[in-house]
């Protein structure tokens, strides 16, 4: 009897659809709308992350006994008790999450070694770190971090107990502080560009917290300066968007 011979089955059945020219005319557009989707991603993350900006601030730091903590609230709300050290540091940063720590240890007994008790006073502690030269304004020159021990009013503010040591001090008027013992000589919470460094004017503050930029919400955040503005994701969804709805029209045709 004479056997029909079977057709042998392709040993990749993917490969035998890819030759099929349907199919491959259906595959070849869908990669490149695929490619044309990771580059637009690309291009609008980049962006965002070439947008990003510092602020040029003096950050207010509070010492728990070992390391520093950055201040939940600005210089003249906060009333520090008696034996309490407090740190401030000229740097650029994004925000409070990335702000630059300052260089002296909080140590209260090294700070007010020479500084004795009094009745009806309180000391503070006090570290004043201007920074490095390439957190410096243009044309200035950051002085030498020092320390302080301010002997005031049981009441007092930490704003008081820094005007006590470290005067002249300069705020805005919006109640942020802007220079402390005069550095730096121009300027107020300033928006860094992230490319060139160059300055820019800062908006109206919107706390009353003279630690933070004036872009600064409180929160940790600060609009336009840590990653992709919110129009940019909003693009980057719509494009990643319109690619779902073509690859799925895309596969109802087959």
């Amino acid at each position: 009897m004479r056997r029909t011979p079977v057709p042998a089955r392709p040993r990749n059945p993917a490969a035998a659809r890819l030759r099929n020219p349907a199919v491959a005319r259906l595959r070849n557009p869908l990669v490149a709308l695929l490619a044309a989707l990771v580059a637009a991603s690309a291009v609008l993350l980049g962006a965002g992350s070439a947008e990003a900006a510092g602020y040029r601030y003096w950050s207010f730091w509070e010492g728990n006994g070992k390391s520093w903590e950055y201040a939940t609230q600005g210089p003249s709300l906060l009333r520090p008790d008696d034996g309490a050290v407090q740190g401030f540091r000229f740097a650029v940063s994004e925000d409070s999450g990335d702000a630059a720590q300052p260089r002296r240890a909080p140590d209260f007994g090294a700070i007010c070694a020479d500084t004795p008790a009094k009745d009806g006073q309180k000391r503070v502690a006090l570290v004043i770190d201007p920074g490095t030269a390439a957190d410096a304004p243009d044309g200035e020159k950051p002085p030498a971090p020092r320390t302080a021990c301010a002997q005031v009013a049981p009441d007092a503010s930490s704003a008081e107990a820094l005007a006590a040591v470290a005067k002249p001090l300069r705020y805005d008027s919006s109640a942020m502080l802007c220079a402390i013992s005069d550095y730096p000589k121009s300027g107020c919470g300033e928006q860094v560009s992230g490319e060139d460094g160059s300055a820019k004017p800062s908006a109206p503050a919107k706390t009353g917290d003279a630690s933070k930029p004036a872009d600064d919400s409180g929160d940790g955040s600060s609009e336009g300066a840590g990653g992709p503005s919110v129009g940019l994701l909003v693009g980057l969804g719509a494009v990643l968007l319109l690619g779902v709805a073509a690859v799925v029209q895309a596969r109802r045709r087959r």
